[in-house]
């Protein structure tokens, strides 16, 4: 229904709408936009978005624009515990909260299709971890269902983000002021963390690091695992594959076995992760087996697709998916 910014200039709406229209990843915008200046609207394919001009989060008055009982998407990144998230359920109109990052303190990290239940009618703020977290955790399960995890790493090799310099500059962050389309940047990241909060049977169990790469989109997960059980390269991309075409976790995990493929292949996936099969390494041991899994991932819109689910989730208005496992 609306979007929440700061005025730039005085063209800002205009600039916004031409941003949507053309998007250097994802392409063009396959169909219409209309922009009301008067009015502060962009209507997209007949659709309507009301663009609000705030700094205050907290003194915003959603019922001016027909909008009640709001939830607010905050991929603003500024606040992420129940004190700072709060202040937008202090405007008049809002409801909920929906935090795009990593939720801190006691908030709930859903990764939807994994802990999706969690997610109750009395929740008001909760996050939808991060896109790395996303494209782990269905895989991760799917693994330790079936095998058990004793232990393992996860490492990140990850698109730039707008967080990082274009070139040298100062940044709070430790590596992060080096110019981004340059450099692979080490990083934290705290996607392994996360992961428990979904799956509170890995914790204490994951490590986690980044690697910050010079592309613009699509990134890659590399699970280094110590399972308890025994298997095969062959059986586990045989359970990925199975678990992509029709088990529960289908709209989360695809799966892809091709000597061809690299990262542009994934831009517009709208699964959380991707698993690549040809890239699969076990090596069994005394006690069990070592798995490295590779799992690339769209960190934008295969991400965007399970914030929506699970928004859709918490306003109680989740379209049916066909075919039903």
């Amino acid at each position: 229904r609306a979007i929440v910014v700061r005025r730039n200039s005085d063209d800002d709406i205009s600039k916004r709408a031409s941003l949507l229209r053309r998007d250097s990843v994802h392409g063009s915008f396959n169909g219409t936009i209309e922009v009301d200046e008067e009015a502060n609207t962009i209507t997209a394919n007949g659709t309507k978005i009301q663009v609000i001009y705030a700094s205050d989060p907290a003194s915003l008055d959603y019922t001016e624009y027909g909008i009640n009982n709001a939830i607010v998407v905050d991929n603003t990144g500024v606040w992420r515990d129940e004190e700072g998230l709060g202040q937008h359920l202090k405007a008049k109109g809002t409801s909920k909260v929906m935090l795009t990052a990593p939720g801190k303190g006691d908030l709930k990290n859903i990764v939807f299709g994994v802990n999706t239940d969690d997610i109750t009618p009395e929740d008001t703020i909760i996050s939808a971890a991060s896109c790395t977290t996303n494209a782990i955790t269905p895989v991760l399960k799917v693994i330790n269902d079936e095998y058990g995890i004793h232990h393992g790493h996860v490492e990140t090799v990850h698109a730039y983000t707008n967080d990082q310099n274009l070139i040298d500059n100062f940044h709070k962050g430790s590596r992060r002021g080096r110019a981004a389309g340059l450099n692979m940047v080490i990083t934290e990241t705290g996607a392994a963390t996360a992961v428990a909060k979904a799956l509170p049977e890995l914790s204490g169990k994951l490590s986690g690091n980044a690697i910050r790469v010079p592309t613009p989109n699509v990134s890659m997960a590399i699970l280094n695992l110590e399972l308890d059980g025994k298997t095969s390269r062959e059986e586990i991309n045989t359970r990925q594959r199975q678990e992509s075409l029709t088990g529960s976790l289908s709209k989360q995990i695809d799966y892809i076995y091709s000597h061809d493929a690299v990262s542009t292949d994934f831009v517009g996936s709208n699964r959380a992760g991707v698993v690549d099969g040809l890239a699969t390494i076990v090596n069994e041991g005394s006690n069990g087996s070592s798995l490295i899994l590779y799992v690339w991932y769209d960190n934008e819109y295969g991400y965007s697709t399970q914030v929506i689910r699970a928004v859709e989730t918490m306003a109680g208005e989740n379209l049916p998916v066909f075919p039903k496992h």
